[in-house]
């Protein structure tokens, strides 16, 4: 199983051995678009690999900072406590970059950048570019993904 996300259609698909799509989300990228340097806030492309699996166990909408779960849930009330916070909840799938000066090492290095696949509030939207630069999915189609997929497993970022 590997994962390609489309920037362009917002979705992100589960693709068998051959290809096939398994099945389908749709996501929210980057607001800024596309782009793999450092500080940009941009989705960065290409071929990517999962480096860790956050979260199992974590209770679904518990927010994470810095890859650690808080202890706390998401809800409106805490969200208007911390307007400034980028929800991360759920799961996170840390993705690291596979090719050398485009998405790994240097200044456009995809897992120094913190660049996640990660749950995201149900009141933001899907299948618009909102993000600050991860690919966002709804919780409970994360949770699920999270258990299809393991650590080393493609992802296929394009335009």
């Amino acid at each position: 199983m590997f994962l390609r996300v489309s920037l362009s259609r917002q979705l992100l698909d589960l693709l068998d051995e051959h290809g096939g799509v398994q099945r389908s989300f749709a996501i929210s990228s980057s607001a800024r678009g596309a782009g793999e340097l450092v500080n940009s806030q941009k989705t960065p492309r290409g071929l990517h690999r999962i480096r860790a699996k956050i979260g199992t166990g974590v209770p679904v909408g518990g927010v994470f900072v810095g890859r650690r779960y808080t202890g706390e849930i998401y809800t409106p009330k805490l969200a208007a406590r911390f307007p400034e916070r980028d929800w991360i909840l759920s799961r996170i799938l840390w993705l690291c970059g596979c090719e050398p000066g485009r998405n790994r090492f240097g200044n456009v290095d995809s897992a120094r950048r913190y660049i996640y696949i990660h749950g995201t509030p149900d009141s933001e939207p899907m299948g618009v570019a909102r993000s600050h630069g991860c690919i966002r999915m709804r919780n409970s189609e994360l949770l699920w993904l999270y258990e299809q997929v393991a650590v080393g497993s493609r992802v296929l970022i394009e335009e």
